[in-house]
């Protein structure tokens, strides 16, 4: 279980594998951070671009069950039986958690927007192409943006969070609900 919530890894393999340029994927739900458990998928076979590998999974799983980092390794550590070494897999870095170069936020509400992830993800900087749940987010911290935006008069729901999860994205998508007020 992560956040309350039951996590079946077997099924986040299996949807990962049939991804075409993956040959062997595992999943470990890691805590490298106490308290701050997360989902991080390992996979061999041609590297991919993060967004894609998270499209294609949430196209048959719920977010819940989308890892939020992937790491490509050129082969999995074995054990002297041959088999998985699980506690051998690295630790994934926070170079993991970008998948594009990182472009300052542009605009009041890009600003504002990338301090508040940045705080609330516990991450030095927030780039306008970063992803909110690549950067570590998940339901309950969305949750929680929604809440402190809120409190800051700033009209947002949890819906488009998840439907424009990047930062330029989620910016222009709050500033249209604002225009609508």
């Amino acid at each position: 279980k992560i956040r309350g919530l039951r996590i079946e890894l077997g099924e986040i393999q299996a949807r990962l594998g049939e991804f075409p340029q993956i040959l062997e994927a595992t999943v470990l739900a890691r805590e490298d951070v106490p308290g701050d458990k997360r989902l991080v998928a390992y996979y061999t076979g041609v590297p991919a671009a993060t967004d894609e590998l998270r499209a294609h999974l949430l196209e048959q799983l719920p977010e819940f069950m989308v890892p939020q980092v992937f790491v490509h390794l050129e082969a999995f550590p074995l054990s002297p039986n041959g088999k998985l070494d699980r506690k051998a897999l690295p630790a994934p870095d926070m170079a993991a958690l970008r998948s594009r170069e990182y472009e300052a936020p542009q605009g009041d509400t890009e600003i504002a927007l990338a301090r508040l992830w940045a705080e609330l993800l516990n991450v030095e900087r927030v780039g306008r192409h970063d992803n909110f749940f690549e950067l570590g987010g998940h339901s309950l911290l969305a949750v929680s943006l929604i809440g402190r935006l809120r409190q800051d008069g700033i009209d947002a729901n949890v819906k488009a969070l998840f439907e424009q999860p990047t930062l330029w994205e989620y910016a222009e998508i709050t500033e249209r609900m604002e225009m609508v007020l």
